[in-house]
């Protein structure tokens, strides 16, 4: 008992997780919390498709699946980490004949004794050990199991959460994609139309024909822009198609519209939430707990064990002459205690020591880039909104000069130059639009899921904490 306490004593404390976080986030506060459901963040966008996909994903999805699959084998393995400490004990039975024939020498016939004949001889026995833990063994070992088993849900969550997100997040670039090949499309039409008023001009003689040359080579460059567009989609459709669970399907069966919705509000939160709302933040500190109860199992293991070793058994033995049937109890105790194994013990403790020194670590930085995601999302969402909202602007009246300069250079009171200028910087301007309503969308997606939504709170597992 002296050299256990003195090899408990030789081990040091891990210092304390610093998990501070600012009073709040550097950006202008938002909608009031709770104007948004984090856990289901996608119905924010209105969008029965999106809903719909996602709910898929989320049923059939490879991904989804495959993350159910590890949380039933951790329900498993949490399962058989404290049947240890269950009695243990198998019943054996045995049976077995004997043919004894005397060859050479004296036959013995004594009453109750024979050396040569038949013999019978059966037996049964249950024998059990079970520990008696009077240092609590069993609960830092069930607080290392539970703790697991949480960081294991927590897996399963955040999984599900990345793909709501990545379903979302392909989802709103399928939708830029049809946008721009319907504007590329839209581009075809026109300068087809362009190449007909300047053939026409040409055979009017009012221009030259290196105008009509030129808007050909425009046209030609239209239309191959809208092929690429084309298998651009097509790609798209396939991936998300995939994210969903629906692979093999053709792409035509995912119909994509070719507009973008409104970007929704971020509702206001606090940095402090991450702690509770982000299913990896809560897996790191589950991970921890579990570091934790396998130290404190470790330091234990310097302690000694006591355990009961009650059995019964019965044997029947059949011989020429004699039979006898013997019933047997047993009840005795084994007291084990760690002496030449302390080297092993230390070394293994100085190992659990540095896994919960490197799980704090961990925890701590998964603190630390849950803020810098959650507060970068949120920025750079405020900055694309404003973004849209300037090239929103801009796109109007760019359109408006083309239509302008178009019907200028169709009346003949403007040259074709002025005509394509004109059309470039109203393409220019919408292309710069499009991508940014598009960047704006999956930035709220990204927003949401750095703010730890997408999984459902009020299930979580508690990580408990290890005294």
């Amino acid at each position: 008992m002296a050299v256990a306490c003195l090899a408990l004593a030789a081990c040091g404390s891990t210092r304390g997780v610093d998990t501070r976080l600012p009073a709040a986030y550097e950006l202008p506060a938002g909608p009031p919390a709770g104007a948004v459901a984090l856990d289901a963040w996608w119905t924010a966008f209105e969008d029965p498709q999106l809903t719909g996909l996602i709910d898929q994903a989320l049923a059939a999805s490879p991904d989804a699946r495959s993350a159910a699959a590890r949380l039933k084998e951790a329900r498993a393995q949490r399962s058989g980490a404290l049947t240890n400490f269950l009695p243990q004990g198998n019943v054996r039975g045995a049976a077995s004949k004997t043919e004894n024939e005397v060859i050479d020498g004296t036959v013995v016939n004594i009453p109750g004794f024979s050396s040569s004949g038949e013999s019978e001889s059966q037996s049964g026995n249950f024998d059990v050990t079970w520990e008696i833990d009077l240092f609590g063994r069993v609960f830092a070992a069930r607080r290392a199991a539970n703790a697991e088993m949480a960081a294991a849900r927590l897996d399963y969550e955040g999984t599900r959460a990345s793909l709501a997100a990545s379903v979302a997040d392909s989802y709103f670039q399928a939708r830029g994609l049809a946008i721009q090949l319907a504007d590329a499309r839209e581009a075809v039409r026109i300068q087809e139309s362009l190449a007909q008023i300047a053939q026409t001009r040409v055979e009017r003689g009012i221009t030259a024909r290196s105008d009509e040359d030129r808007v050909a080579g425009d046209v030609a460059q239209a239309r191959a822009q809208a092929a690429g567009l084309e298998a651009e989609l097509q790609a798209q459709r396939r991936t998300l198609l995939i994210l969903v669970g629906r692979g093999v399907e053709p792409t035509t069966n995912l119909a994509v519209d070719a507009q973008v919705g409104a970007v929704p509000e971020v509702p206001a939160s606090l940095p402090g939430e991450l702690l509770t709302r982000r299913p990896d933040v809560r897996q790191a500190e589950a991970m921890l707990v579990s570091s934790l109860g396998r130290r404190d199992y470790a330091r234990l293991a310097f302690l000694p064990t006591f355990k009961l070793a009650p059995g019964i058994g019965v044997q029947k033995t059949e011989q020429p002459g004699y039979s006898a049937t013997i019933q047997s109890w047993t009840l005795g105790g084994v007291v084990t205690v760690p002496v030449l194994d302390i080297p092993r013990l230390l070394s293994e403790l100085k190992v659990q020591n540095a896994k919960v020194e490197q799980a704090a670590i961990a925890y701590e930085k998964a603190v630390q880039v849950a803020y810098g995601e959650a507060e970068n999302a949120m920025i750079q969402l405020a900055a694309d909104r404003r973004r849209v909202e300037l090239l929103d602007a801009g796109e109007d009246r760019a359109e408006r000069a083309y239509e302008a300069s178009r019907r200028g250079y169709d009346a003949g009171l403007t040259d074709l130059q002025t005509a394509l200028g004109a059309e470039q910087s109203w393409r220019a301007v919408r292309t710069q639009e499009t991508g940014a309503q598009v960047q704006a969308l999956r930035r709220a997606v990204q927003t949401y899921k750095a703010l730890g939504g997408g999984w459902p709170l009020a299930s979580a597992p508690n990580n408990k904490k290890a005294r």
